[in-house]
């Protein structure tokens, strides 16, 4: 059986690659794995499939013996903070982030809130393999009621990160893009003090993550520019990436979070050393400069549990992804679109500076063009000759590389594509070379597909 899992838990589209079966089945694995009789603690987005895997993951871990605890639609960092806050025995998270409506996912967190290891999905998938036989008719339906009493002690616990800090003043637009954050960005922010417009703010599944968040900025652009606001931040559909707007459009991506909120820290001394980490998707301008003032970049394949671990093993305080994904110390790792934006909004009010003065002051990024390659397979579902094959593919193109010019390839955890990153000082070389690279790697990949 090849691997349900990918670079951030199991994902697919609803009823095609996951099904309400399999979601079932998950839901007894993980329940017949968890050790202790605490309640698991499970928690979604919008998305209309959500309901429906909710109540077949409630009825496998119901099935295993076990009891579960349903929070709701609420941002995924919810679910690691209140698993270690109130004991959970672990928990899930059924979201699929940034994807389509169509599509959905699982994401599991263990008793330290923390994403499951390899050797746990390997069990996971072991019991599968054996729970092939389950019938679903022989379990009564199960009953499920939300939670508010322990969101409200999520919630409660980002506006404590901010200390005596507020954001009196400020005027921010925020686009909830129909998904998690739909259920308390607005009440955190105006609670903090600032003058809030929200976009996009209706919890519509139909709607979640199209042509709004944070892949698609067009709206808070807009939406900053007619209100007349000081700054904007755009979350994905499971609120646990953001994205930055200041007020004339310019984009605060996560290179850019990541190098002036390290950068305040390595000014305060309080960066163990001068360390950030971050994944290969990184802008090459945001390692050069964060280099120049003294800092160390470390970077990993992309997926926040890599960044976790890396940052785990340095005893670094701060890493994340280019696409807004940021860990901090603050709130234990767990990344939490709300939390950044809240803490950015704050250096802003703090150093009594615009977005846009210290978005200023960030690093000038170098050219870079990423493109998706379409595959008519999913890649972790191909024969492992003919992964070796492509793998040895993309390598030989990654290896083009020169003076200030970086080449990164990797296949897709979450969507069937390739996705080709290239980056260098001149626009032009990075749309040559990107185009030459995409062209000839089709080819070769639509040549592979072909033999199997």
């Amino acid at each position: 059986m090849q691997s349900i899992f990918g670079t951030d838990g199991i994902r697919g589209i609803f009823d095609k690659e996951l099904t309400y079966s399999l979601a079932y089945k998950v839901g007894y694995a993980l329940g017949v794995l968890t050790k202790t009789n605490n309640p698991i603690l499970i928690g979604r987005d919008t998305r209309v499939s959500g309901y429906i895997l909710l109540e077949a993951i409630s009825r496998g871990i119901n099935a295993a013996g076990k009891e579960f605890i349903y929070l709701g639609i609420c941002p995924t960092p919810a679910i690691p903070f209140l698993i270690k806050k109130e004991k959970f025995s672990s928990g899930i998270m059924i979201s699929a982030s940034h994807n389509p409506p169509k599509y959905n996912g699982i994401k599991i967190f263990d008793n330290n809130g923390e994403k499951i290891k390899k050797k746990f999905e390997n069990q996971i998938e072991l019991i599968l393999k054996t729970a092939k036989k389950l019938k679903l008719s022989t379990y009564k339906k199960t009953f499920i009621r939300e939670n508010d009493n322990l969101f409200n002690i999520y919630t409660e616990g980002l506006i404590n990160t901010m200390g005596d800090e507020n954001l009196d003043g400020m005027k921010i637009i925020l686009d909830t893009c129909y998904g998690s954050a739909t259920t308390c960005a607005a009440s955190i922010f105006k609670k903090l003090g600032a003058n809030v417009k929200v976009i996009n703010n209706e919890q519509d599944g139909f709607k979640i993550n199209l042509n709004c968040g944070s892949t698609c900025l067009d709206p808070i652009i807009k939406a900053i520019k007619d209100n007349n606001a000081d700054m904007g931040f755009s979350f994905d559909g499971d609120a646990d990436r953001v994205i930055g707007v200041d007020s004339e459009g310019n984009i605060l991506d996560g290179d850019h979070i990541l190098f002036l909120w390290g950068r305040e820290l390595l000014e305060e001394k309080l960066l163990t050393n001068n360390t950030i980490i971050t994944t290969k998707m990184a802008n090459l301008g945001f390692e050069n400069n964060w280099n120049k003032i003294g800092g160390i970049l470390h970077r990993t394949e992309v997926g926040d549990k890599f960044i976790f671990e890396e940052i785990k093993k340095k005893k670094a305080l701060l890493g994340g992804e280019q696409s807004g994904h940021i860990l901090s110390k603050i709130n234990n790792f767990c990344g939490d679109g709300i939390l950044t934006a809240i803490h950015i909004s704050k250096y802003c009010k703090k150093k009594n500076i615009s977005l846009r003065s210290w978005l200023k002051s960030s690093f000038s990024p170098y050219p870079q063009k990423l493109t998706n390659v379409l595959l008519n397979f999913q890649f972790k579902n191909i024969d492992k000759s003919y992964e070796e094959f492509i793998n040895e593919t993309i390598e030989s193109f990654s290896n083009i590389k020169k003076d200030n010019c970086r080449v990164y390839i990797r296949p897709s955890g979450t969507e069937p594509v390739l996705r080709i990153l290239v980056e260098a000082r001149n626009q032009k070389e990075v749309d040559s070379l990107s185009t030459k690279i995409t062209t000839e790697l089709s080819t070769k990949i639509y040549k592979i597909s072909k033999t199997f």
